[in-house]
């Protein structure tokens, strides 16, 4: 089973950035089997290099990085293949993959369709 490496744009905003830590939390609790970790692509630590450095040094072989991303663009296609690439070369042995984006798919418009609603019901 691959470790999992939740990454973000990151933020100079703590409670930005403590969301991902969030959602770290309830995948852990969904998912006790995945060794599940946060990282940032910009701004905040740890870095996306530092998590695959530190999952390499502990004897991981394998990460899958999910980009908490809802859309496809430089950062997905362009900076994480970059960076889980250069990893793999950094550590011998270490295979990075990459997940999708959360894109327009029936769960997250279920959500969006949730804060709607609760937008609508506030009143505000």
């Amino acid at each position: 089973m691959p470790a999992i490496l939740l990454v973000d744009h990151g933020s100079r905003r703590d409670e930005a950035n403590a969301q991902l830590d969030q959602l770290a939390l309830r995948v852990r609790a969904a998912r006790p089997d995945l060794e599940v970790r946060c990282a940032h692509l910009e701004i905040a630590a740890p870095s996306v290099a530092e998590a695959l450095d530190a999952y390499a040094a502990e004897g991981v072989r394998e990460v899958l990085i999910h980009p908490f991303f809802l859309a496809p663009g430089r950062h997905t296609s362009e900076d994480l293949p970059r960076l889980a690439r250069e990893a793999a070369e950094r550590n011998p042995g270490l295979r990075v993959r990459l997940g999708a984006v959360l894109g327009v798919d029936d769960v997250v418009t279920q959500a969006v369709l949730a804060r709607i609603d609760a937008g609508l019901r506030s009143g505000d």
